[in-house]
């Protein structure tokens, strides 16, 4: 006796549940948008990382219209290198940021990062087409974006461009959600959206959920989940250099070397949400040395500046550096009152943009403990 293969419609209802038992859906109007909206249509072709591996998947094979409603990251697009440049943001991510933006319907929405079109699609359902503006750098994407969403029936407005600059002509905005991941909020969204609106963004490896004030500062807390969303590029054919290619560089250096103490939990996710936030264009990496030692690594590319961790124990380490910039010396503030405050979780943070582009994170209140990050 042969079963029959769940259809579409089976799919995306179990898709819903799942977020909505799991808690990551709550709110009406999203469970509905994502119990209508059909994910598949803006999938004809992806791919799957698991465990290091990619799984390709294509319309038509009895696999494909499972995984295209996964709570998986389905991989769109690749560059030159072999990284990953598009993609359908995992169910759970997309919507813990949704509820986050706590949109209305009617209110106007900016979505920067088009991407396959499925989130845009998403937020149509919820605020209507003609409230929805989308962008992406690749006017490739926008262009098979906008042909999945025809077929899906929304019709938002389009364009190819920088959405790190927004899009100032059709400002300003309720509510912006950002699909890529930023170094730092450009003051573009903040002078895009009104005073009371939002703006929802993945920072570092955190979510940030601003409120815009009458003044021009954004402010507002971390959510507790943290994200690695592809990274924004500047044009569409950029190739991003990967950790693999300073292995060599930066365990060959040589620098001065000094012995350091560490935080207890240092490889934990608290230390590494606020290293991706000191340190937003520093690229980190650990590994293995000749002798089995392990060894964390960091590289500046702009300055070529460098800093070579190999862990003696769980709280002591001998410190190698070089450059302009000392890396670990930047960073240790961070992670020393990190430690001596409990070991806070990322939604005990926030975050304050000013009007002239001064990041300020803080614990627990703006009024409290506080680091200037570097832009």
């Amino acid at each position: 006796m042969t079963t029959e293969a769940p259809s579409a419609d089976d799919l995306r209802r179990l898709m819903t549940e799942r977020l909505v038992s799991t808690g990551f859906l709550q709110s009406p109007a999203w469970i509905e948008a994502f119990s209508t909206v059909p994910r598949h249509l803006f999938v004809p072709r992806f791919a799957v990382r698991i465990k290091g591996t990619l799984h390709e998947y294509q319309q038509g094979e009895s696999s494909w219209l499972t995984a295209a409603y996964s709570d998986a990251s389905l991989l769109t697009q690749f560059d030159a290198s072999g990284a990953a440049t598009s993609s359908s943001t995992e169910l759970v991510l997309m919507a813990i940021m949704l509820e986050a933006l706590d949109a209305e319907g009617g209110d106007k929405i900016l979505d920067c990062g088009l991407g396959t079109g499925y989130q845009a699609a998403l937020l149509s359902h919820r605020v209507g087409s003609r409230n929805v503006f989308c962008m992406d750098i690749d006017s490739t994407l926008v262009a098979a974006a906008a042909e999945a969403l025809e077929r899906a029936g929304f019709t938002p407005n389009v364009s190819a461009g920088d959405g790190l600059a927004g899009w100032p002509e059709h400002g300003p905005f309720d509510r912006l959600l950002a699909s890529f991941g930023v170094d730092r909020i450009p003051a573009a969204w903040t002078l895009q959206v009104r005073p009371g609106g939002v703006i929802v963004a993945n920072i570092g490896c955190g979510i940030v959920r601003l409120v815009v004030g009458n003044d021009g500062r954004a402010t507002g807390r971390f959510l507790p989940t943290l994200a690695n969303f592809m990274v924004a590029r500047p044009t569409a054919d950029t190739v991003k250099a990967t950790a693999k290619e300073y292995v060599g560089p930066v365990m060959a250096a040589k620098g001065k070397v000094r012995k350091i103490g560490l935080p207890n939990g240092l490889n934990t996710a608290g230390p590494q949400f606020l290293a991706s936030l000191a340190h937003p264009s520093v690229i980190d990496f650990t590994l293995t040395d000749g002798e089995g030692e392990q060894v964390h690594c960091l590289y500046d590319e702009t300055t070529g500046s460098w800093a070579r961790l190999t862990f003696l124990d769980l709280r002591v380490a001998r410190l190698e550096s070089d450059g302009p910039r000392d890396l670990w010396e930047e960073r240790e503030p961070l992670l020393t009152h990190w430690a001596l405050n409990g070991r806070p979780a990322p939604e005990r943070y926030g975050l304050t943009v000013d009007a002239n582009g001064l990041h300020t994170l803080w614990l627990d209140s703006p009024s409290d403990s506080s680091f200037s990050l570097a832009t």
